[in-house]
């Protein structure tokens, strides 16, 4: 008898049994002489066992009659056994287990009656009460299976296995005598024994060589025929039991997973199932259809190791058919298997990886495993670093593989940092493609501002499609190509596929109707880049005819098309292309020259004024590149542009209330670029009123309060606005510039811009320079003191007396006495007359010959140059430049520094010194061991100045012949 078990699974019961015939013999058999059946349990004991050998050793012989009439014995036989056992106290068995074990052992083979099992299950401890029907669930069943296994310390069953062939047994019938186990294709002998048919074959091969007779192994009679007959009863019976045990099998491996008591249930379900998935496809099905699939989907969460990698391999087997994956993509299975990929076990790695590559197989799965959170940059990085892992890193390159079949997964690659399927795309893929893969990439570059190395062939694609008459591929195409060419490293790459001549043509040649300028301008833009980028102007060819970017005719088309209707953006780039020319030498001159004869300075002037804030500096850092080779002109320029000068002094007044920008700071610095003499450019200054803005913005960046010193563009706007201070000193000879810096007291300025902490060594050159330019007015503008007038009335009344000593008290509270300065023999002040002396200048420059910086040291001695000038009392001058350590501080500057320029200011000091000085200067001077290898090193390598100071002082040191009829000698 089979026992069949049919219903869900959740709801398993085993109320329903029935007889099935297992072999159907031809033999005929004498009926059952049975007629009385014993009470007693081992009367029936024994006739179950007589009625089971004459079924065994007559089994060919027996027909249906005589099966029934012994299945119907047996019955009896049980039906008395039963009554027997239900007679019996349940005290008296004494063990509820075995209670237990006899009531299951008895229900599950369908004879127990229903008095009994209730009576039996409810006097047992601890047992869940069964349903209505006289079966209990499969659920429930191993429950207590299980609740009895940690009770009693032991277990009934050693495998879910042996569970399902205790629910569905197995029949000696099933067996190969031979082998023991079931058979797959039974074959009759002679003997009318079923054995399998490779055990048959191999028991008469042993008998081949041998004269013996073929002996039956089981009845031992001998053979007269080797011939064997297919038992297709059996055969079919063994297959429809098979079926039937695999499916019950998944059943309680499902419940078993879906219990969950303990961690071994779980591993010995997932470990059935697996055998069962490898078994044949049919058991996939059903596990599809009853619901393991998504029990193991949710397992990849389980926290033990073990579990989760047991899950993973046995959904690689279920998900080989479409069913399976389908299943799977409703579930959260993939972003949980994602996560898996980064775990520090390796077997559980490489499950994850296995798993999630079986998933890439399908089409409908590649957008849900693509769009998962890290997937795609975990793939990636496990492709990348292959040392790590050879094995998951190429299943994961296999897996890339099968995702680039999904458009969308290639710009998650390309945002990933995987950029290889995107420009394989681009190059081999169709028209339609290549225009998706360009918006991918148009896109990852604008929005994210990816850094993307192209190669040769993709740079290609790019320029063919700017040349195709397609207007929608030449704006992504230009798009893509101005984002690639702001990233450097591709320029040369770009050159090699010959971008520059296509943009120079879509910039001076090609003309598309309807079509908006901005073309043209992203051509600028990627021409701008390129450029910017480093490559040689001087060999890249920009057409056929053997122009290059250096050439007249490049540098003219491109000034030409500045003008202000332009977009800005194109302006901008054209502005930068010529910028980055105007680095080289060569260039620098031909842009200069075609900018003074196309009158092009006026746009660019116009330019600087516009609201694009990058269009505006651009131009204006244009400018001061240009102004060193024709400043004049771009001054007067400015002067004739309406409304420029005071827009640039209403930039420095508005960089005081807000941070200072790069377009402040490139305002100020043009203006202290320009020529120094243009006074037509000081007196538009000092007209806007920029004087006062200038010292604001100087006192504010001195104070330190304010918050444009955050700003990076706080050290040139610095710089700027001393310059453009400065430049105002130039001119001094013109009133009203002359009125100013009296009014605002430029010497007191300038000699606190000395100061170290003022800013940087710009500033103190700057400052030093300044005050030079003021000192040489100070000579013409220190007036001689009034005389005291020495005739007096003789005879003078009280209130005349009274009235004049009330005046002149009066007047001496409002003018204080006048001091006369020795050095320009005058009466000076720093307003006034600008004096170094009354400014206290001095020491500030005698400090700045200690600066590392030799042009601030130039500077600082020009300045103090001015006051042993011959129009000066040079005595009282070294006398006052002695007196503050000058001629040590002079001197060391000829230790440190060489150069013309300071040779000669310094031998110039040095020689009023010497002519001028008491005796302890002279000995300062003459005693220093540097002195005479520096004048000996000028003599021999300075220019015609340095040399004729270096002569001087040597002709006093009586080491050159005085060709003079006289001189004052000084001995060493």
């Amino acid at each position: 008898m089979l026992l069949v078990v049919s219903g869900d699974v959740e709801q398993q019961n085993f109320n329903e049994s029935g007889a099935v015939i297992m072999e159907r013999q031809t033999a005929r058999r004498t009926p059952s002489s049975v007629t009385q059946m014993p009470e007693s349990p081992p009367a029936c004991v024994n006739l179950a066992k007589d009625l089971t050998a004459r079924c065994r050793a007559r089994a060919l012989q027996l027909t249906d009659d005589e099966i029934l009439s012994i299945t119907q014995d047996l019955e009896s036989v049980i039906e008395n056994l039963c009554d027997y056992i239900g007679r019996v106290p349940t005290s008296a068995l004494g063990s509820d287990a075995y209670t237990d074990v006899a009531v299951k052992e008895l229900s599950v083979r369908g004879f127990l009656e229903d008095d009994m099992l209730t009576n039996a299950v409810n006097n047992m401890p601890n047992r869940k009460s069964f349903h209505s029907s006289n079966m209990p669930r499969l659920v429930e069943f191993l429950q207590g299976m299980y609740h009895e296994s940690v009770e009693f310390g032991g277990h009934l069953f050693s495998s879910l296995p042996e569970v399902s062939e205790y629910i569905e047994p197995l029949y000696d019938a099933l067996f190969c005598p031979l082998t023991n186990q079931v058979m797959t294709d039974p074959v009759l002998t002679e003997s009318g024994v079923t054995y399998e048919r490779r055990a048959i074959e191999e028991h008469f091969e042993r008998f081949a060589d041998s004269s013996e007779n073929v002996i039956c192994p089981v009845t031992k009679m001998p053979l007269q025929s080797k011939t064997l007959m297919n038992n297709a009863s059996l055969k079919s019976v063994i297959a429809e039991w098979t079926m039937r045990n695999e499916a019950m099998r998944i059943r309680i491996a499902r419940t078993a997973l879906s219990l969950s008591s303990t961690e071994a249930m779980v591993l010995e379900a997932i470990h059935e199932l697996k055998s069962l998935a490898k078994l044949r496809g049919k058991n996939r099905e059903q596990m599809h259809k009853i619901g393991v699939t998504r029990l193991l989907a949710r397992l990849l969460d389980n926290h033990n190791v073990q579990i989760r990698h047991s899950a993973l391999e046995l959904l690689c087997f279920l998900v080989e058919d479409e069913e399976g994956k389908d299943i799977i993509g409703k579930t959260k299975a993939i972003a949980r298997t994602i996560k898996l990929l980064s775990t520090n076990g390796t077997d559980e790695r490489h499950a994850a990886i296995s798993f999630l590559l079986e998933l890439s197989k399908s089409q409908l799965l590649l957008e849900d495993i693509g769009s998962t959170a890290g997937s795609i940059l975990i793939l990636t990085t496990m492709r990348i670093n292959d040392s790590d892992d050879p094995i998951a890193a190429q299943k994961a390159g296999e897996v890339l593989k099968n995702l680039e079949k999904c458009s969308k997964n290639i710009k998650y690659m390309a945002e990933s940092g995987y950029l290889e399927p995107l420009q394989s795309h681009l190059v081999g893929g169709s028209e339609e493609m290549q225009m998706e893969m360009v918006g991918y990439l148009a896109e990852l570059i604008q929005e994210q501002e990816l850094t993307i190395d192209i190669n040769g062939s993709t740079s290609g694609v790019l320029i063919k499609m700017v040349l195709s008459c397609n207007t929608v591929a030449r704006k992504a195409a230009l798009d893509v190509l101005v984002q690639l060419s702001s990233h450097h490293p591709n320029s040369k790459t770009l050159v090699e596929a010959g971008i520059v001549p296509v943009m120079v043509e879509e910039l001076f040649i090609r003309k598309v109707d309807d079509e908006p300028l901005s073309y043209k301008a992203m051509a600028a833009a990627v021409l701008a880049n390129v450029v910017e980028s480093g490559i040689d102007p001087d060999t890249t060819m920009v057409n056929k005819e053997g122009h290059v970017l250096t050439s007249k005719y490049s540098i003219y088309n491109f000034v030409h098309m500045l003008k202000c209707f332009m977009p800005d953006e194109l302006n901008l780039s054209i502005i930068r292309v010529l910028l980055a020319l105007t680095a080289h030498a060569k260039p620098l001159a031909t842009v200069v020259s075609v900018v003074k004869e196309s009158h092009r300075g006026h746009s660019i002037v116009e330019l600087m004024s516009f609201r694009t804030e990058a269009l505006g500096v651009a131009a204006t850092r244009l400018l001061i590149t240009l102004s060193a080779h024709m400043g004049h002109t771009i001054a007067e320029r400015l002067c004739k542009t309406q409304g420029q000068p005071r827009r640039l002094v209403r930039s420095i007044i508005r960089a005081g209330r807000a941070a200072i920008t790069e377009r402040h700071a490139a305002a100020v610095t043009l203006l202290s670029r320009l020529p120094y003499r243009n006074v037509s450019l000081n007196l538009a200054l000092v007209q806007e009123g920029a004087v006062p803005a200038i010292l604001r913005g100087i006192e504010e960046m001195r104070s330190g309060t304010s918050r444009m010193m955050t700003s990076r563009h706080a050290a040139p706007y610095m710089e700027g606005l001393v310059g453009t201070l400065v430049r105002l000193t130039a001119t001094l000879y013109n009133p009203d510039v002359l009125k100013a810096a009296m009014e605002h007291d430029f010497a007191s300025v300038l000699t606190a811009l000395l100061a170290g902490a003022a800013g940087s060594g710009e500033v103190q050159r700057l400052a030093a320079v300044g005050l030079e330019n003021l000192s040489y007015h100070s000579i013409k503008l220190s007036r001689p003191p009034p005389r005291e007038d020495e005739s007096r009335p003789k005879k003078m009344t009280i209130l005349k007396r009274l009235k004049d000593a009330r005046v002149h008290n009066h007047n001496s509270s409002k003018n204080p006495p006048l001091n006369v300065c020795p050095v320009h023999r005058g009466v000076c002040t720093p307003a006034t007359t600008f004096c170094l002396l009354e400014a206290g200048a001095v020491e500030g420059l005698l400090v700045c010959l200690e600066n590392d910086d030799a042009h601030v040291v130039d500077a600082a001695l020009g300045a103090l140059c001015t006051l042993v000038d011959d129009r000066v009392d040079v005595e009282k001058a070294v006398v006052a430049l002695a007196g503050l350590g000058a001629a040590r501080r002079v001197l060391a500057v000829l230790r440190q520094h060489r150069g013309n320029s300071l040779w000669h200011k310094c031998f110039s000091v040095v020689e009023k010194l010497l002519v001028h000085g008491d005796d302890g200067c002279v000995r300062e001077v003459t005693g220093d061991r540097m002195l005479p290898p520096a004048l000996v090193s000028a003599f021999h390598r300075g220019d015609a100045n340095a040399k004729q100071a270096a002569e001087n002082i040597l002709r006093r040191l009586h080491k050159m012949p005085d060709y003079s009829a006289t001189y004052v000698s000084v001995e060493l």
